[in-house]
């Protein structure tokens, strides 16, 4: 099968925007969770703590943007000015990582590009709002909502921005959903369905209701009101559930064929994914479940656990969730386990939920290309002994292989395995 390589990555985070931002913002340890404004929470998001897009203004962000032809920013301006937050992020994104694949100046085929949008029931609050200001007057309805509620439009905009005309969808995976888009792009490059691919995993703008859903459930923190920065705890004993964030994550993978052909320059290969269910409907994880997406990863890179030098954990802070995922952890990595670095991106960015995956994607890719392993800064007492958890400053690591797994309600896992790219031709 085609190798699947990476080679543009897009991030929007409340850490940074654009790729640079992004990774200077891991290094240093950066931090995006903050105490609800009352603005916020006058608008429907009714926690106090949560990392959110603060003063995100897309036209400014499209203006702000240099190396790209007019025509495709004017385009950019149509197609999502007056979109959703979501579909906005998911252009801005795209926008990057179209840019940094070279793909403006070196073009590929439309007909052999792909776009897959990671995320379902993306733009709750959307509804929400539009169900407040027109429920008991449902004729003043605008009528693009016929079209943007839809989880699919996100495609239509995308395939539009950038003239593709291959294959595309949007799949979910619940909190999985990012790496279950990457899952099913590698399988398109891989069995020649198409030579590039675009994967966007989607900012959730999720209503009240769904946020006091999560909480009602138990699986949100945040009683650290006071220090909010503190708020999101993954494997330490003071955890108590994850914090909602905004993000969102765009990866373009391709074939080595095509990248050679273009001259484009790799960031990284996947060099393994899977992903496997649990044959259950709950939130309750599985240990075995999430051993065995880690172990089918593995296998289909061709490697060992020990070849696997850093692990970007699901990592969620919530109490169950993290001790599954490290003993699953130790039954897949056994004798190595304490060589292997491990942190959660989600101490720094909350959980951003259905982009969750693509983001750790692109902070994976990132720390593999740049040498270094970024903080958990809120970890204080690990749940877990003899493991090897980065500590609350990062820390300089030449590494070639590393992992990211993400898991999600209802039984889905999914891990993937990036290796660094050396050039042997």
């Amino acid at each position: 099968m085609n190798r699947v390589l990476v080679t543009g990555l897009g991030v929007v985070s409340s850490i940074g925007l654009g790729p640079e931002a992004f990774c200077a913002a891991l290094k240093a340890g950066k931090s995006g969770i903050r105490s609800i404004s009352q603005q916020d929470s006058e608008h429907g998001l009714r926690i106090n703590i949560a990392a959110l897009l603060n003063d995100f203004d897309f036209n400014r962000e499209i203006e702000a943007l240099d190396g790209l032809p007019q025509e495709l920013l004017e385009r950019a301006m149509v197609v999502a000015r007056r979109a959703p937050l979501s579909i906005q992020a998911s252009t801005l994104s795209a926008l990057q990582a179209w840019k940094q694949a070279g793909l403006m100046t070196r073009p590929a085929d439309p007909l052999r590009t792909g776009v897959i949008v990671g995320g379902h029931n993306i733009s709750q609050r959307y509804a929400y709002e539009m169900h407040e200001a027109h429920g008991e007057n449902l004729d003043y309805i605008p009528p693009n909502y016929g079209l943007q509620f839809m989880d699919s439009t996100q495609v239509g905009v995308l395939s539009e921005l950038f003239q593709i005309r291959g294959e595309g969808f949007t799949v979910g995976g619940a909190s999985a959903s990012g790496n279950v888009g990457l899952v099913q792009g590698c399988r398109m490059i891989q069995w020649g369905v198409v030579d590039v691919c675009l994967v966007v995993g989607a900012l959730s703008d999720v209503s009240p209701m769904e946020l006091k859903a999560w909480d009602n459930m138990g699986a949100m923190g945040g009683k650290m009101i006071q220090c909010p920065e503190s708020a999101c705890r993954p494997f330490d004993q003071q955890h108590d559930g994850f914090i909602y964030g905004q993000g969102c994550g765009c990866l373009i993978l391709e074939s080595e064929a095509s990248a050679r052909s273009r001259s484009a320059q790799p960031l990284a290969e996947i060099a393994g994914a899977a992903m496997c269910l649990d044959g259950n409907r709950l939130s309750n994880p599985s240990r075995e479940g999430e051993a065995r997406v880690m172990a089918q990863a593995l296998t289909r890179a061709c490697m060992l656990p020990s070849d696997v030098q850093y692990l970007n954990t699901h990592g969620t802070a919530s109490v169950l969730g993290d001790d599954i995922e490290l003993a699953a952890i130790a039954d897949v990595f056994s004798e190595s386990v304490s060589q292997l670095w491990i942190n959660s991106t989600k101490s720094l960015i909350g959980h951003c939920i259905y982009a969750a995956g693509a983001i750790e994607a692109v902070a994976t890719i990132m720390q593999l290309n740049h040498g270094f392993v970024h903080p958990n800064p809120n970890l204080d007492n690990p749940i877990g002994d003899g493991l090897r958890f980065v500590g609350k400053e990062s820390q300089l690591v030449e590494f070639d292989i590393a992992q990211s797994n993400s898991f999600g309600f209802g039984g889905f896992n999914t891990s993937i395995v990036f290796k660094r790219w050396h050039d042997v031709a």
